[in-house]
């Protein structure tokens, strides 16, 4: 007996197949279709993107039932296993996920098909109720006041009368916004253009404001959600 030989004797005797019947696998696949529903209108809820992604949100509930099928199947044959360990690696997902809340949910998704697929229901059940008080519970926290960003565009006073625009739009900034910060002045002839990060509560009021100074042209207050790209 080759040295081969004893290893696949000791791998095959060390893994213990389980025996699956129809009731457990039916059971298995009940809950996980449960459960998956469940993030699904979870998802639906708590989703604040403008353009809600229906067939994302689809793929989370066949995701949790492919997920628990390939682990039934896994438990009951190791060669099986071992294929699918194979074919699974030269899979690639190339779908970029833009949303770190998508990235949890899919996640999210994985582990109930893995967790009811190996018979534990239960834990499965557990871990989405304390997923979704934690959500819900965090999203409750209000966050910070986020900067935005501030576009005047107007034309200069070349005659000498009265201050300069650049400071009568600072003095109307400071009124309504405790940080401001000039990121960009550009100045073309008697044209200028100011681009200023600021945090304020009541924008329209400061647009109002700015729009009414002699010499502004356009106004426009941008937000963001602090994601940066280079």
């Amino acid at each position: 007996m080759t040295f081969s030989d004893i290893f696949k004797r000791s791998f095959l005797d060390g893994y213990a197949a389980v025996e699956l019947n129809t009731n457990t696998i039916l059971a298995a696949l009940a809950w996980t279709t449960i459960l998956a529903l469940y993030i699904y209108f979870c998802y639906r809820i708590t989703t604040r993107r403008t353009f809600y992604s229906k067939n994302f949100n689809i793929s989370l509930v066949a995701m949790a039932l492919l997920t628990s099928a390939v682990i039934l199947t896994i438990q009951s044959s190791v060669v099986v296993s071992l294929g699918m360990v194979g074919a699974l690696s030269i899979v690639r997902f190339r779908t970029a996920i833009k949303d770190p809340m998508d990235l949890v949910f899919l996640f999210w998704s994985i582990s109930v098909g893995i967790i009811c697929g190996a018979g534990l229901s239960e834990i499965a059940l557990l871990v989405s109720l304390a997923v979704t008080l934690l959500i819900f519970v965090l999203d409750r926290i209000p966050a910070v006041m986020t900067p935005m960003i501030l576009v005047v565009s107007g034309r200069r006073d070349t005659a000498g009368a009265g201050s300069p625009l650049e400071e009568r739009i600072m003095d109307a900034v400071s009124k309504y916004s405790r940080y401001a910060a000039v990121k960009t002045t550009r100045l073309t002839g008697d044209k200028i253009d100011m681009v200023i990060e600021l945090r304020v509560k009541d924008g329209i009021s400061l647009t109002r404001a700015l729009s009414s100074l002699r010499g502004v042209d356009s106004v426009s207050l941008l937000s963001h959600d602090g994601e940066v790209t280079n």
